[in-house]
């Protein structure tokens, strides 16, 4: 085995170029921190005592027999949005099993959440730490969770103080992709359907703005109701926008549903998917795959928010004086069928049937 040395004093820049990892991947192994293979971890501790770089002992980032409850809003949990967020479960549960510690899901009346039902919640799971999952709570439950000292972390949340670590896809540079997508398309007069009701959903708005802003293309927000079945009422909302013909050629939706809503307005009105008019979705949901065409949106990887939620409650245990963590998990592009450059470039006025 070959071994390392330095003339001077090391630094973790030189720990990451003898180890080939990067220097945040350093720092990570050696402030003890959870996510990094065996293997990797090894070789970083190797490198560093072998080049003399004072490692100093921390507290253990995986704590045993760690108890952490899951509040889930129970009209997301019940409704279209199920399957997003048993996906960021069965990731909460995966890390938690994998660290021996234990996840207890809980649904919730978000709307109302108070810091005496968490009490309770705390008191009769025993648990030590609080996800918050799809959860923004208000300014005196947040103050209560301060004052409290209990390790809590937003999941597919945005903390817009950074008091609480947090975790969501990138929501602004997702939408903002999904945007160019339609514009690089042909688009000029696209729509945005939204409910704007959570940080992480104006994110979306945001991205969709920025993007159209930096094309100069036509733009009009359609806002739903917070509380619709947004299908549904998707459809509706589209149906209005058809009836007053203002030559809008394309659609992107806040999730997957309401591009469903959406298309099916476009159907009763015999428009022709992407021909006529361009749909694009968010969240890649099992409904992207089962509408024809097929639905481009994009995709969020569920489980990897709610594995790196459980490390990012290990870490704030382990330490609660760390800074807070925003963390931005990358979303992708999924192909389908529902955008292609428009058969022809209306006029001012004029929507193709």
């Amino acid at each position: 085995m070959t071994r390392v040395s330095l003339s001077r004093r090391p630094r973790q820049t030189d720990i990451a170029r003898f180890a080939g990892v990067s220097v945040s991947t350093v720092s990570r192994v050696l402030a003890n921190e959870p996510g990094i293979s065996t293997n990797v971890r090894d070789q970083v501790i190797r490198i560093a005592s072998e080049l003399g770089y004072n490692i100093r002992p921390v507290p253990s980032a995986q704590p045993q027999n760690q108890r952490s409850v899951a509040l889930i809003p129970v009209d997301q949990a019940t409704g279209g949005l199920g399957m997003f967020y048993e996906g960021i479960l069965s990731g909460l549960r995966g890390a938690a099993s994998r660290s021996g510690g234990t996840l207890l899901p809980r649904l919730v009346r978000s709307s109302s959440l108070k810091a005496s039902e968490l009490k309770h919640t705390l008191s009769e799971t025993d648990a030590t730490g609080i996800f918050l999952v799809g959860i923004d709570p208000p300014e005196d439950l947040c103050g209560w969770l301060i004052e409290s000292k209990i390790p809590t972390v937003w999941v597919n949340g945005n903390d817009p103080d950074l008091q609480f670590d947090c975790v969501s896809p990138a929501n602004f540079y997702g939408a903002r992709l999904a945007t160019q997508h339609l514009i690089a398309a042909g688009h000029q007069r696209i729509l945005h359907f939204t409910m704007s009701h959570r940080h992480t959903i104006r994110e979306r708005v945001r991205g969709f703005e920025a993007a159209a802003a930096k094309n100069g293309v036509t733009t009009r927000i359609v806002q739903l109701p917070s509380a619709s079945r947004t299908s549904m009422e998707a459809c509706e909302a589209m149906e209005a926008v058809l009836r007053d013909d203002q030559g809008f050629t394309a659609a992107f939706c806040m999730n997957d549903m309401m591009a469903v809503g959406v298309m099916e307005a476009l159907t009763n009105h015999h428009f022709s998917i992407p021909r006529d008019f361009a749909v694009m979705g968010f969240d890649d949901l099992p409904c992207a795959s089962m509408t024809m065409p097929r639905l481009t949106t994009m995709h969020v990887d569920r489980e990897a928010i709610g594995q790196e939620a459980y490390y990012l409650m290990q870490r704030r245990i382990a330490d609660p004086g760390a800074e807070p963590r925003k963390v931005e998990l990358a979303v992708r592009l999924v192909e389908g069928a529902t955008v292609q450059a428009p058969s022809k470039q209306p006029e001012d006025g004029e929507l193709s049937a």
